[in-house]
């Protein structure tokens, strides 16, 4: 007994047992939720665990609230714009942690996922925002999805969405959104691309470290709200473009969002704005295969099965 207090201790003064909180925004999915949850609880993170759930458009389930001081759950309602986005800053603004994760209410958090992750903060004391890789789940399949680096720039972000860096991975500075690279973006249509853009901004001020281990687990398919809006994602990938002008200057950047853009015209039906992007694409790098996705989709191949092809893989458009 008296070993394992004097590790705490240890370990408390050199801030590597910090409290943390935890954001989880859900919307009517409660048994992935509570598989999320659970997850997120059963941490071998040696410091107190504060779980905000937000429940967006739908009433907080009270029976999910635990006082345990050490691993603590509240409930409370999206307070501000509904969707995702929203429903983050809710949870940000109600924690008093200096020290906020996320996590979808669909994925889960291997063990030990907070421990590396503070071990990074405190390995490189500027730091302000810390990822994972991860693990991709698609039905029956899993793929590992890593970045093979351990600190990414704001070069390489606009470059690449890097996608193995998930928002279910993300710890942060609190003190630093708040005063510095700001809230979840909250006008980005039904919250798409908010983690990329949260990335870029962040990245903006100092890189962001990366712990090159897959310490989540991500659902893709059909339990994703996201996996079809892509009217949504045409305004969104157009906003990113419009207000992050490291896209617009890199070729590989700006070749990748004009290939999204292509591919979510052209799966809407929407021929003259998709050719309208191949030709910016090809002009800009005509290396980008989603472009030419996309002009296999205004040639007559279904979306839907490119899109799942590619999530079998572990990817996406």
């Amino acid at each position: 007994m008296g070993a394992t207090n004097g590790s705490t201790q240890q370990e408390d003064s050199t801030g590597l047992a910090e409290p943390v909180g935890v954001v989880l925004v859900t919307h009517n999915r409660p048994e992935l939720m509570r598989k999320t949850l659970a997850s997120i609880l059963a941490k071998e993170y040696a410091g107190d665990i504060q779980v905000v759930i937000v429940f967006d458009r739908s009433e907080p389930d009270t029976s999910l609230v635990q006082d345990d001081p050490h691993r603590s759950v509240r409930v409370m309602a999206n307070s501000r714009t509904p969707g995702l986005a929203g429903g983050r800053n809710t949870g940000i603004l109600e924690l008093s942690t200096e020290l906020i994760a996320f996590c979808d209410d669909d994925d889960t958090w291997a063990p030990t996922k907070l421990t590396r992750q503070v071990e990074r903060l405190h390995e490189q004391p500027d730091a302000e925002f810390v990822t994972t890789a991860m693990r991709v789940i698609w039905g029956d399949t899993s793929t590992i999805r890593v970045a093979d680096r351990s600190e990414v720039t704001i070069t390489e972000l606009a470059r690449s969405r890097m996608p193995m860096l998930h928002s279910s991975s993300f710890l942060f500075r609190k003190s630093a959104m708040v005063d510095g690279f700001g809230l979840v973006d909250e006008t980005l249509p039904r919250s798409m691309a908010e983690d990329w853009d949260l990335l870029i901004r962040a990245a903006r001020r100092r890189p962001i470290q990366h712990v090159d281990e897959p310490l989540i687990d991500v659902l893709w398919g059909q339990t994703s709200y996201f996996n079809d809006a892509w009217h949504d994602k045409n305004v969104a990938h157009q906003m990113l473009l419009d207000q992050h002008p490291e896209i617009r200057a890199d070729k590989i950047g700006a070749g990748l969002q004009y290939g999204k853009l292509t591919f979510g015209h052209a799966a809407v039906g929407e021929r003259r704005q998709a050719l309208h992007y191949a030709r910016q694409g090809f002009r800009t790098n005509w290396k980008e295969p989603r472009t030419v996705l996309g002009l296999l989709v205004v040639a007559g191949v279904p979306p839907e099965w490119i899109q799942r092809k590619l999530n079998e893989r572990g990817r996406g458009i």
